[in-house]
């Protein structure tokens, strides 16, 4: 048994959102003081390519664990191949009301509204002055809850600007649930004028900065095989550097009787595993590996990272992984997308 499995009993005791802010400050606590990297196993490096950036390994760290971009420098001693934290918004907001972040451990799944509470892409703009990791580093985007949907591509080309060339790219989310009408971007007319928005804005601040920062898309789940087709189509269109796939289900099969498990917001975990990977092989498909792909959803095991490149996936993201397993998983998943590559 490691050390997390002896401390997840007693954080699991504490309300999900207040273990999560214990633990983000604990873990950044022990990374100033030099222990941390003491009670992480080492993990392989396994380099691979994608966007133009070389990862270390594949396994990386989603968005949404560290908001504000705080413990970027602790949480690169697990030993992520790359991290993303976010989603950041232009204006600070607050998120929804609480409580808006529920564990179904039964299911190995959480539920949260959160809302892109955050503090405002300025003060994240602030953190990453202060830290020291020189990875591969991410950072989701959100629009503001108050911005109306036909403006959204005023606060995604706000953030993008003031954050170009500072870090190694930067994602575009129009899959979370907890934003009023956000889906709406990811369908016909809306889509195909975000993506022409952002990569006009990408290729003039290329110009300017003498340099070429990736924009990754964030897909949701809950997508049929039309919606697929014709979101691929546009991908393909507007040359998008990547795809996320997937954020987290409106859906809740198999969570219905468990206590929350009809709370409002969007459920992540083992739930949503198979679902996210069949839209990474339609996407894959449909992409015709004209689009990178980054597999989220449901990782919990080496398996399920493994089962995410199969299915078309060139990089893996876990964050409810963590919750669950601890920083084990991300050793455990290198090691198995090791062994599968040299089958």
């Amino acid at each position: 048994m490691n050390l997390y499995e002896l401390l997840r009993p007693l954080l699991f005791k504490l309300d999900p959102e207040i273990a999560h802010n214990l633990t983000l400050g604990n873990l950044t606590r022990l990374h100033r003081l030099g222990l941390l990297k003491t009670f992480l196993p080492s993990v392989p490096a396994l380099p691979k390519r994608v966007m133009g950036l070389d990862f270390p390994n594949p396994v990386g760290l989603a968005a949404g664990l560290d908001k504000n971009g705080e413990a970027i420098d602790a949480l690169a001693d697990f030993g992520f191949g790359f991290i993303e934290v976010g989603a950041v918004t232009p204006r600070p907001q607050p998120g929804n009301p609480k409580p808006r972040l529920f564990r179904l451990p039964d299911a190995q799944a959480i539920i949260n509204r959160m809302g892109f509470n955050n503090l405002g892409v300025d003060n994240l703009l602030n953190n990453l002055q202060d830290t020291a990791f020189k990875g591969i580093l991410g950072v989701n985007l959100g629009k503001n809850f108050d911005t109306p949907i036909e403006k959204a591509a005023d606060d995604y080309l706000i953030c993008l600007e003031k954050l170009y060339g500072k870090v190694s790219f930067v994602t575009v989310n129009i899959s979370s649930p907890n934003t009023k009408n956000l889906r709406a971007l990811q369908g016909g007319d809306e889509l195909d004028a975000l993506l022409a928005a952002i990569k006009s804005s990408q290729q003039k601040l290329s110009q300017q900065h003498g340099k070429f920062m990736s924009v990754a898309i964030k897909i949701a789940p809950d997508l049929d095989d039309r919606q697929i087709a014709d979101m691929a189509a546009l991908f393909r269109k507007h040359r998008i550097d990547a795809l996320i796939a997937t954020n987290t289900t409106l859906a809740r099969d198999g969570v219905e009787h468990l206590p929350h498990g009809n709370e409002t917001g969007g459920l992540s975990g083992l739930p949503v595993r198979e679902k996210s990977t069949r839209v990474i092989a339609a996407f894959h498909a449909a992409l015709a590996g004209e689009v990178p792909i980054i597999g989220a959803g449901g990782i919990l095991r080496g398996a399920d990272a493994t089962a995410k490149i199969a299915a078309g996936a060139d990089l893996v993201q876990f964050y409810t992984g963590l919750i669950y397993r601890g920083p084990a998983l991300v050793k455990e998943c290198v090691e198995a997308l090791a062994k599968s590559s040299t089958r």
